[in-house]
């Protein structure tokens, strides 16, 4: 069992883009740029924007964090990215999901403007993705397809399990994986809460991307020997036995599963640090698009 380490990774892509940047300046070019939009104070969002804010300044981007109260109305949202789309200083920027229950995120969403999308989730940056085309990807299954290039993990003719069918996360990957190119020419099946007989799925699979947001869902009988298991699912579980009264874990049973692993991804520390990580190499060539 080998662990797909998403924090290792994620360091060499910050070191990597911090070269680009220190040459950037030396040229004396403006350097990027990346907002984020916080609405309201949802704990896992503030700690996740909070790691990329401090993620920008350590390899030398600007960073701006416009947090706005609950009761923010969908108008003044609006408002607000309409602002951002406007302003030349910003190169990308993000709107922190999930927003209070009163906004429509959808309608947000394609508010942002595609050449300032850096989280990849405008329908036209999604139609170029699904067409192979370039373009912003979404940065979770962003995040996935580089840590199984640089693991070069082998993908090729494999049979490929997706549990989940987001628009985030799960039917991205499926697209990417199933495309030609390294990491990817898979075979793929998505599956999701409605898919009748699951086992029956995933006990075949050479890979399996399970984004289901299920605490310990995948079990050990549940996957073949040396399956790859990339677990993007991350749940806050209440314990008050513990210093933050929570732990975190994800949709794959760990300890049940990683001795049946060829390589697995552990949760926390595998996709989630890739995900911030890509989200820059989106602002660096949202930058590039706008000098």
């Amino acid at each position: 069992m080998n662990i797909l380490d998403g924090r290792k990774i994620s360091n060499q892509i910050k070191e990597e883009i911090a070269v680009e940047v220190a040459q950037i300046k030396e040229r004396g070019e403006k350097v990027p740029h990346l907002a984020a939009v916080l609405v309201g104070n949802d704990g896992a969002s503030l700690t996740y924007v909070g790691s990329k804010v401090r993620s920008c300044k350590k390899i030398g981007f600007e960073s701006t964090l416009i947090h706005l109260p609950e009761e923010t109305t969908e108008v003044a949202l609006l408002r607000q990215v309409e602002d951002l789309n406007a302003n030349p200083d910003i190169d990308g920027y993000i709107v922190q999901l999930p927003l209070p229950k009163h906004i429509d995120e959808e309608k947000v969403l394609m508010a942002v403007h595609p050449d300032k999308d850096v989280d990849g989730f405008h329908p036209a940056n999604f139609g170029k993705m699904a067409l192979g085309m370039e373009t912003f990807i979404p940065a979770t299954p962003f995040g996935i397809m580089e840590l199984l290039r640089r693991y070069n993990i082998e993908t090729e003719g494999k049979h490929t399990v997706v549990i989940g069918r987001s628009n985030i996360v799960g039917r991205p990957i499926s697209i990417l994986m199933s495309q030609k190119g390294k990491a990817a020419n898979a075979t793929v099946t998505v599956t999701h809460s409605r898919t009748k007989d699951l086992t029956e799925f995933t006990q075949k699979a050479d890979i399996i991307v399970s984004a289901l947001g299920s605490p310990d869902f995948l079990k050990a009988d549940m996957v073949k020997e040396g399956v790859v298991i990339i677990d993007v699912g991350i749940t806050r579980v209440p314990d008050e036995t513990r210093e933050k009264g929570y732990y975190l874990t994800g949709d794959v049973d760990f300890d049940q599963v990683a001795p049946k692993a060829s390589y697995i991804t552990p949760v926390p520390g595998g996709v989630g640090p890739m995900t911030i990580a890509m989200l820059l190499k989106n602002t660096l060539l949202a930058r590039e698009r706008h000098s």
